[in-house]
């Protein structure tokens, strides 16, 4: 059995915060680039040129990429054959984000309450999602999650009978409907099946999938390019100008469900698909 201290846990999520929010993946880095040689429009081009700008000042500076620096998603997979010792996991994963958020200068947006409104300032409580897998190894992924795409997301609660079509014009309907108001060009996550939350959960994980991947199951790889190329004739475009980057990539994962539903979740994200994974 492998015994972790959770101040390693702590020590890495705060580097990893502050990573995420100042550095671009390789996949995004390189997805934004060829959207910006191979964009027709003008303006759209104009547009990717200054984002991807805008990414290596962030770098060069340590400037957050965007002043959005986001709630932060936490994805733990942990070996069962891992135990960890100097206190709560849990504790150690939000200390982790205060540390990263504080030192890193980095905006606190969250509040303590939905209704009351009162700002933690310290961006604190995570969102954690725990997985146990095979192994005496743990997979941290940190994400943190802006709003303004974040609130452009949908579930769909489908008929069996609506079948793929129903799923695709799902897709096609959550993205028309977030127009510009989601920061383009996005990456769409989807989830499809499992119950309400599972299929919400998919869609937030499968925004961590590089944009270079696609589906290993043949029928969702190629729903996944049928629907990037017509999210890409929508013309909503870089910034929501024009254009025919709307979407660098759809990313779908699916999952059985019951045998009276369809559930499929949208989780929209703006270009700024920040994300870091490590392996403790």
């Amino acid at each position: 059995m492998k015994i972790l201290n959770v101040n390693e846990v702590t020590r890495n999520i705060r580097e990893m915060c502050i990573e995420a929010n100042h550095f671009l993946s390789k996949d995004m880095k390189e997805a934004l680039q060829n959207a910006a040689d191979a964009e027709e429009a003008p303006l759209g081009r104009q547009i990717l040129l200054q984002l991807h700008e805008n990414m290596q000042i962030a770098g060069e500076d340590m400037i957050p990429i965007c002043q959005d620096t986001g709630m932060a998603v936490i994805f733990m997979e942990i070996g069962q054959e891992v135990r960890f010792e100097g206190g709560s996991l849990e504790e150690a994963v939000h200390e982790g984000v205060r540390q990263g958020y504080g030192e890193g200068f980095l905006r606190k947006s969250v509040v303590k309450d939905p209704i009351i409104r009162e700002n933690t300032k310290d961006n604190t409580p995570a969102v954690i999602h725990y997985e146990i897998v095979q192994g005496d190894g743990v997979k941290i992924t940190v994400a943190p999650k802006g709003f303004g795409s974040e609130n452009m997301s949908r579930i769909f609660m489908l008929k069996p009978a609506d079948g793929i079509e129903g799923v695709k014009e799902a897709v096609l309907t959550a993205v028309r409907d977030a127009g510009p108001n989601a920061c383009p060009p996005l990456v769409v996550g989807v989830g499809i099946g499992g119950t309400f939350e599972k299929c919400a959960f998919m869609a937030k994980k499968a925004l961590t999938r590089p944009v270079d991947v696609r589906s290993s199951v043949p029928y969702v790889r190629d729903m996944e390019l049928e629907l990037l190329q017509k999210i890409n004739s929508m013309g909503i475009g870089p910034g929501g100008l024009g254009g025919k980057t709307t979407a660098l990539a759809v990313n779908v994962d699916t999952y059985p469900t019951h045998i009276a539903g369809l559930p499929v979740a949208v989780n929209i994200c703006c270009h700024v698909n920040r994300h870091v994974v490590r392996e403790l």
